[in-house]
């Protein structure tokens, strides 16, 4: 990634004064393209004891895959039945395989093989998104992974969440940061993009220390990023560390500035994947502000015009 500063003018994407996701595409594929989301029906290491028991406490019961097709289905007709939703708003797309719910490379490599190879053959795929966590890449996935990276686009997303020891444990990732810098510089030596997954909003943390992971991330070397808000949702564990007092819902406004500054201490050729989060609204605990999800982005964009500011100016790599 560059290291210049951009510090006189606006950097613009379009309309937009971050480099998104769907500019990105545009951009690429020449056409908008969308994720299909898909539960493949994987498990987690950090809830069958392999590594730990119970699951981040933020996870929903569906692997923070809520969205995504049903595992009572078979790959194929999960991807029909979401693409054909999609469509309704996105008529004229393309789409990119998204292997969302769970831990999505926790399997031999020639199970992983039969499932993205069968989202690869179906019409209109232009890619594939693997969602892992970074202590479930042994060598001869990552050598299949490199294999399809020159076949396809693709992407593999990662949840760092935080950068803090002290949150980490208290989420129980059951991971720390340096096993997440290890594991994109293992896909990096096989040129394999890499969005980091990270949560705003998490038990005691500060504005400074959020700002921290952004500021890290940064200079991670990975090539997107995903900011979410955290949503506590019902039957989660994180709802009896709420009901202990450990977390506080961010206001609306508070989020949109926290954004803004997380912008602006990120490169401008990191695409931006995402900047708010969608949960169910019938499992949602809070903040119920954000299920207006085009008022949070709308504000966003205010914000950043407001100040005169974007994505990139004040990074300074290193």
């Amino acid at each position: 990634m560059s290291n210049l500063l951009q510090t006189s003018s606006p950097l613009l994407w379009g309309d937009k004064r971050f480099h998104t996701w769907n500019y990105e595409m545009r951009d690429q594929m020449g056409t908008k393209v969308f994720k299909v989301m898909l539960d493949a029906g994987f498990t987690c290491p950090n809830r069958d004891g392999s590594i730990a028991k119970g699951g981040c406490t933020f996870c929903s019961a569906r692997g923070s895959g809520d969205f995504a097709g049903s595992r009572r289905d078979d790959l194929v007709t999960q991807f029909n039945n979401v693409r054909d939703r999609q469509h309704l708003k996105w008529p004229n797309a393309k789409y990119i395989g998204y292997f969302q719910a769970y831990t999505n490379t926790y399997a031999p490599v020639e199970e992983l093989r039969e499932y993205y190879e069968v989202i690869l053959q179906q019409p209109g795929v232009v890619g594939l998104a693997i969602a892992t966590r970074p202590d479930c890449l042994p060598d001869d996935v990552v050598e299949y992974l490199a294999d399809l990276n020159k076949r396809t686009y693709l992407w593999v997303e990662m949840g760092l969440q935080t950068i803090h020891q002290s949150t980490s444990d208290l989420i129980n990732r059951a991971h720390d940061t340096a096993c997440y810098t290890e594991a994109v510089a293992k896909l990096r030596r096989h040129g394999i993009r890499v969005c980091t997954h990270i949560i705003h909003g998490l038990p005691q943390e500060t504005h400074e220390m959020m700002l921290e992971t952004v500021s890290a991330v940064a200079n991670m070397g990975v090539q997107g990023i995903k900011i979410h808000l955290l949503h506590l949702m019902r039957k989660t564990p994180m709802v009896k560390q709420y009901e202990a007092g450990l977390l506080r819902f961010l206001e609306q406004d508070e989020y949109v500035k926290l954004i803004a500054d997380s912008l602006e201490i990120l490169p401008p050729d990191m695409i931006v994947h995402r900047l708010t989060g969608d949960a169910p609204r019938d499992s949602l605990v809070g903040p119920m502000w954000s299920l207006k999800k085009w008022e949070v982005l709308n504000a966003i964009d205010h914000e950043l015009i407001a100040r005169d500011t974007w994505q990139g100016k004040y990074w300074r790599k290193g």
